[in-house]
Formats: structure tokens, sequence, C-alpha cells
């Protein structure tokens, strides 16, 4: 082949190459750093952190340089073919059709962010296969219209800039789903965002937007409304309308209430209040896949009871600084509460049923005027707090007349007792199970009990009852109770973190229905093999337990999404097991013994959160993991062979 023929057939398949083009600026350092890679430029320092000297060219700059000229011309004709590739012979370019100039992929990632821009060009509207374009950290005071006529773009980032509006065309792209109008001067929200019916994500965070438009609850794929620090009053009352929604982060505003209806948020995980003028909150009906309440900095003064019935699955809820005088003994109701902050508050009593939380990690409740629990076991923490309440729950047992059945009530709350060690053969206590709070909460939870063995009536009540999650965390249990099996058909999470498990039996397969199990802080060194067939299951946590390796079985769970396998013994990475989890999204294999990090393992897109911390391997260092996921994985593919 001729040496013009190679040449061409170079340029073309170069071509072929780019679908992503970035022209970043250095701002706001003074070096530049640029990285050997393909069609790669990086912004920053922070970028690379390469630890390999080889990979990167530093310039010393005096100054920053400004971009004041206008971008290259050709930018915007880069899908055209140019005047070299347009004089090839066409009939010698077809030896290889695959590096043909007319079969390059087009350019469908625009990154501009980080320099001075002051406008962009109306020729953008020649990029017709764009799908991303960045334009943040600029000096942008307005958007050419023509940016409205991109029909594929779904992902718009316009953050760090100096607009106050958007053109009107932008709101009709058919495609959007992600948009970024952060850091910018914006006073409100156009009520024709509402014609984005693709749109997943909003971020118009750190502006002046006073008010939300009423129409915002058209936008029913909405799975994240951030808008924090900002000044809302007020929320329209059809945001209850956008069904998606899975966060909302709205602290550092003037809210004074929320709807009282956001019990139709049904997929609602977190809420993010901080830094209001909030009186009081609404008994979240509704919103049982709530995970994570932030409401410090208000002026709050009660929790409602009913709230505490209506959040099963509470994990974090943080009430500091605000003007609470008492915590209701239905606090016990919130069964998977990890953290509970009350700090700065006029709390002068705790109520004896916390202790009843078995997965309570962290209470804080500095800054009250607690009297009845001396300071200096206040300042012990949360293990001896939590241990002094149930020494008194147990003496309040007493005095009540409940030790005999391991029955007692406490505030008027039902708490009831199975004898640890013992397997009821006869009858059960006519009040155990609590059927009125077994029917309510769906939840069976029995912690901090000692238990041994669990009768099996006591599953087959919960059955009755339709109980989907059972919880016995904090026991003493060897393995899975047998009665469990007549739940098979109902359970959909199953708890029993913190026991002496050693084997896991079988008839864990049939559990048609489960989505989250919890096997962390037990005996464990292995899984049976028909553990793969629960292909319902999206979380597992076997944390803390004897496993050298991770079981095999676990690699044929299609449906997992976190698999938290921290505090063991693992001593190697299975990259080819981890690939036939496509959903596989939070991988945690913290403390454990892995020597070694293939590089292959960067391939895994699917995966958005690594832990990594506490191996003994040498690469990548501890400053990479720190940086967090998108660093190890950057890290890891640039040390493919090719």
């Amino acid at each position: 082949m001729s040496d013009s023929i190679q040449s061409s057939n170079k340029i073309a398949s170069s071509r072929k190459k780019l679908t992503s083009f970035c022209m970043c600026g250095p701002y706001p350092r003074r070096r530049r750093y640029y990285q050997i890679r393909e069609f790669q430029m990086a912004s920053s320092a922070d970028e690379l952190e390469s630890e390999d000297p080889d990979d990167e060219l530093e310039l010393d700059d005096s100054e920053p340089p400004s971009r004041a000229e206008p971008l290259p011309e050709r930018l915007y004709d880069i899908n055209e073919a140019d005047t070299e590739s347009k004089a090839v012979n066409l009939e010698q370019l077809t030896i290889k059709e695959e590096d043909a100039w007319w079969n390059q992929v087009p350019l469908n990632n625009l990154d501009l962010s980080s320099n001075t821009l002051t406008h962009i060009s109306p020729k953008i509207e020649n990029l017709q296969s764009l799908t991303v374009l960045t334009l943040h950290d600029n000096a942008l005071v307005k958007l050419p219209p023509e940016i409205g006529k991109l029909e594929k773009l779904m992902r718009l980032n316009v953050s760090h800039n100096k607009l106050s509006q958007l053109p009107r065309e932008i709101y009709s792209l058919p495609e959007l789903r992600h948009l970024n109008i952060s850091y910018n001067g914006f006073t409100e929200i156009d009520p024709d965002i509402s014609d984005l019916h693709m749109l997943e994500f909003l971020d118009g965070g750190h502006n002046n937007i006073q008010t939300l438009p009423g129409g915002i609850g058209f936008l029913v794929r909405l799975t994240a409304l951030l808008l924090p620090y900002n000044h809302v009053k007020e929320l329209p009352p059809d945001l209850v309308n956008m069904r998606s929604l899975q966060k909302i982060d709205l602290m550092q505003n003037d809210l004074t209430c929320l709807p009282e209806d956001m019990g139709l948020l049904r997929k609602l995980e977190c809420l993010y209040l901080q830094h209001n003028d909030i009186l009081e909150l609404p008994d979240f009906e509704g919103n049982e896949t709530l995970s994570e309440l932030h409401a410090s900095n208000n002026f709050i003064k009660t929790i409602p009871k009913a709230m505490c019935s209506n959040l099963p699955h509470l994990k974090i809820l943080d009430l500091r600084d605000n003007k609470i005088t008492e915590l209701p003994d239905e606090l016990c109701l919130l069964r998977n509460l990890n953290r509970l902050d009350v700090s700065n508050n006029t709390i002068s009593v705790l109520p004896v049923t916390l202790s009843s939380l078995a997965h309570l990690i962290s209470l804080q409740v500095e800054g009250n005027p607690i009297k009845m629990i001396r300071r200096d076991i206040l300042q012990c923490g949360t293990t001896r707090i939590l241990k002094t309440l149930h020494e008194r729950a147990l003496a309040k047992s007493k005095e009540e007349g409940g030790g005999s059945d391991g029955a007692f009530s406490l505030g008027g709350i039902s708490v009831t007792r199975l004898r640890g060690g013992q397997a009821d053969d006869g009858d059960m206590p006519g009040n155990f199970p609590d059927r009125y709070k077994l029917r309510h909460t769906r939840t069976l939870a029995v912690n901090l009990e000692e238990l041994t063995e669990v009768p099996d009536q006591v599953f087959q009540i919960a059955k009755n009852e339709g109980v989907h999650v059972v919880d016995f965390a904090r026991n003493q249990l060897s393995t899975l109770p047998n009665g469990l099996q007549h739940m098979r058909n109902l359970v959909t999470e199953l708890v029993l973190s913190n026991n002496l498990i050693g084997y896991v039996p079988q008839f864990i397969s049939q559990f048609t229905r489960i989505t989250y199990l919890n096997l962390s802080n037990n005996l464990l060194s292995d899984l049976p093999k028909e553990f793969g067939v629960l292909n319902t299951l999206r979380e597992l946590s076997i944390a803390n337990n004897r496993f050298q390796f991770i079981p095999n079985c676990v690699y044929e769970l299609q449906g997992l999404e976190i698999l938290i396998a921290s505090e063991n013994h693992i001593k190697m990475l299975n990259v080819s097991g981890l690939q036939s989890m496509p959903r596989l999204s939070t991988l945690d294999l913290r403390n454990n013994d892995i020597d070694a990090v293939p590089p292959i393992l960067g391939n895994l897109t699917n995966i958005t959160h690594l832990e990594l911390v506490g191996n003994p391997f040498r690469q990548p260092r501890h400053q990479i993991l720190m940086k967090g996921t998108d660093a190890i994985m950057s890290y890891l593919r640039d040390r493919i062979p090719t």
C-alpha cells in the first residue's frame, strides 16, 4: 500500500475514535498538566496525580492563560471531512471500509469547562450528534438559542457561570435528562421547565431562586431535585406529583413548612432540610422508603409520634439545633435507625425505649439539659448510654410486674420479650408478638434478647399478619431459625446481623421475594451453592465474618446492586466473577487481605462506589483511594496493558 494511502487510513482511523472532545482550561491552578492519553486533556492536577513521572509533563506559567479569543471555528465543523480526507480516492479507501471517512463516529461529548468563555457560537447547532455538553466554570452570561437544536443532547452542565436565564429553546430538548444550573444568578426557575418530560436530574443549587413554578410537578421522571443555598420560601402543591423523586435537597433555604401529603412521594429516600425555618414535621405517612431525614437548624418543637411508625426504614434522623423539648417513646419503632442526633435542643429526659434500637450506633445528645443520666455516663458515648437505658428498662419492667413472662409496657408501648435461649413449644404469651404492631409496620423485630432459638409459632403468626421484614439482629442465633421457611414467599428484608451464625441452610434459596439480606458480624466462611438463585436480591451484607474469598454463588446474583464484604479475610479480587454481575454498583471491600488490584477492574464502569481502603496492596496508593471511585477506576484503566 502506498504511503499516501497509509497516511489517509491513519487519519480516517484516528477520526473514527474521536467521540469526545475536551478543551478544558487549567483554572483555578497556575500550572497546566497534560497527560499522554488518547484525545484527553486534564483540566487540573487533581484529575491526574499520577505516580508514574513518565505520564505527566508539567509546564510552569507565571500567570494563567486567558481564553478571550474565540474557540477555533474548525471545532464546529469537526464532524465534516477535511480537505485531505476528501482528496483521497474513494476506491482506495474502500479497501478497509471501517476506515472510510464517511464511517467516522460523530462527536457526542464536548467539554469546554474551566476556561474564561463569555459566549458560545451559534454554530454549535452543527454538532447535531452531541449527547453531553459541559460548559461549567466559565464566564457565560447567556447561551445561544441554537443549543435547542441539539435534539440528542442528554446532559447539559452550565454550573459556575453568570447565567440568570436559559433560552426558551432549551426547554424543547426532547432527550435532556440531566440539567445542572448551579452556582449562577438565577432568581427563578422558568415554568417552561415542565416541558422537559425526560428530565431525571435537576441541580439548581447556590443561586437566588425564591419560588418554584407550579408546573414543576409535570417532571414525573425526576429522581433528584437539588436546590440547596437558595431562598425558596414555599413548595408548590404539585411537587408531590413527582412520584419518582428519590432525593430532595432543600438545605439553606427559607422554608417554614412542608406539604402535608409528602407521603405521595413513595420512592423518596433522602430528604435534606437543614438550615431552614421549619416549625413542624409532617407525619410522612406513605414515605416508607425514606432512609435519611436531615432537619437540623430549624425551629422544630416536637417529633410526631405517627412519624415514628410510618418510617420503618429510616436510618439517619438529624434534628440537632432545634427547639425539641421531649423525645417520644415511639422512637423505638424506628427499628432500622443507625444515627440519631438531637444535640443542642432542650431535652431533659431520654426515653428508655431507645435501648431497644438494635442498629443504633450513634446517639448524639450533647447540648441538652439531661438530668436523668449522669454527665460522666453521657460523655462515655452511645454504647454506655444505651446500656444505662437498657438497665433502667429492665428495672421498670420488674416494677410494673412484667418480668415473669417477659412482657411489659413502657410509655404505653408494648415491649414484649422472648425468653433468651429458650424454645417455647407451648402456647405463646397472648400479647406476643404484638399483632397490632406486626400488622401496622409489617415488621417482626426482636433484638438484644440473647435468643438461641425462635419458636416456629412466631413465624406462623407473622405470616398470618403479612409481615415482610424480619429482624433478629443482636441475638445469639447459630443459624437461620427453621420457622423462617413459613415466610419464604413473604420476606423482602431479612436482618440477622450480630449473631453467632456459622452456616446458612439451603432453604434460603426458597425466599423468592427477598431484596435485602444482612448477615454481617457473624461467623460465616461460606454460603450454600443454592444461594445463587436469589435473583431478586438487591443488597447483600456479609461484612465482619470469616470469608477468605467471595463465594462463587454470589457472582450468580444477576440483580445484586450492593455488596458489602468489608472486615473479612478476602485475599484476592475475582474480576471475571464481578464482570458477570451487570447491576453491581456498590462494592465495599475495606479491611481485607487483598494484596493486588487487577487493572482490568477499571473497566467495570457499572461500579460507581468502590471501597478498598485497609488492604495490604501497594497500588493504587492511599492518596488515590482517598479521591474516590472515579479516580481509582481511572488509575486502573490507565494501567491496563495494551
